[in-house]
């Protein structure tokens, strides 16, 4: 138990080095650094909706020196192709044989940047990666590097020659984080920054490390009736009446699925450990449910033309269910994370 504790403590220190040093570069987001650390500790992708020029681009980078990993940018256009992203078959005249070149996604840190702008079928090629952590090339498998976390943007502003996700990609997702304007305080601290002399990062953690960090990512205890709580969080949005919401039926042509709950419960057990603790809060829980779900909600057109957003519905869900008890700390039940 008190091993337990203790690694859990660590895992806390440890990536608070990792955020200590990404904020010497970036400055305020502390909401959006805090879900790229549970993402990378619960081993899940990220979708980030925001202006141009908020850090996004930066901080994944910054993130990369910070692991000594590797960190790799793909702009997504209409004109681009699968194989512009995960590689292709060439040709040496030379030796008259075909040898594979691997593409961008061959990294431990990508950022797909404006990934609205892709056509399908290069969508489709990037949601074998974000699924199996592998790519196939003519018939050959080859496995990405890991850890491996995919951040992809998305400009809330122009609309025209996008295409909309499939929902079969938006899923994958583990989390969708909105990234706001930073305060006035913020923003003139950011100027000072990009204005004078760069600032030089320490790498803290390897990505070694980082892989046995995970590892004690899925040890964290979760209560059962944190996982219940979960579980109808979800169920609610497929069926609102059931919990004594018929009136947004309407709004919902779908509901979240089983992943979402899955989601739910990795990311409340990285949380719990980036603030030190072994066990898994209902707090845990709660903060992450508009990021996890505002993504994998379907709205009806009703909902539209009367401008009601995801996270309007799922906060209404969340008023309506009752967050269960604290469950007993492992010091009165050992067992538990024995």
């Amino acid at each position: 138990m008190n091993n337990t504790v203790s690694s859990a403590q660590a895992v806390a220190e440890q990536m608070q080095r990792v955020l200590y040093e990404v904020k010497r570069v970036v400055v305020g987001q502390d909401h959006f650094l805090e879900r790229v650390l549970v993402a990378m500790l619960a081993q899940g992708h990220l979708l980030v909706e925001g202006v141009p020029g908020l850090a996004k681009t930066l901080t994944v980078k910054t993130l990369a020196r910070v692991m000594r990993g590797s960190f790799k940018r793909v702009q997504f256009t209409p004109d681009l192709v699968p194989a512009d992203l995960v590689g292709t078959r060439i040709y040496n005249q030379k030796t008259g044989e075909f040898h594979t070149s691997l593409g961008p996604v061959f990294t431990h840190l990508l950022l797909a940047d404006e990934i609205n702008r892709a056509p399908a079928k290069v969508q489709s090629a990037l949601l074998e990666v974000m699924q199996e952590y592998q790519v196939t090339i003519a018939g050959q498998t080859h496995p990405v590097p890991r850890p491996f976390l995919v951040m992809a943007t998305q400009n809330p502003i122009e609309t025209e020659g996008t295409y909309p996700l499939p929902e079969a990609q938006v899923d994958r997702f583990m989390m969708k984080v909105l990234v706001g304007y930073p305060s006035e305080e913020e923003e003139f601290v950011i100027v000072q920054r990009v204005t004078g002399s760069p600032e030089d990062v320490s790498s803290v953690v390897s990505t070694e490390e980082l892989a046995r960090l995970q590892q004690e990512c899925r040890k964290c205890y979760v209560d059962p009736s944190l996982i219940q709580y979960a579980v109808k969080l979800v169920a609610a949005t497929r069926a609102p009446e059931r919990v004594g919401l018929p009136e947004l039926s309407r709004y919902l042509s779908f509901g979240a699925s089983p992943r979402a709950t899955i989601h739910l419960i990795e990311g409340a057990r990285a949380l719990a450990l980036l603030r030190g603790r072994s066990y898994v809060l209902p707090e845990d829980v709660t903060d992450l449910v508009p990021d996890v779900l505002r993504h994998r909600l379907v709205l009806s057109y009703e909902a539209l033309a009367e401008a009601l957003s995801a996270d309007h519905l799922v906060r209404r869900i969340m008023d309506k269910l009752p967050v269960p008890d604290k469950p007993l700390d492992p010091h009165a039940r050992p067992e538990a994370v024995a």
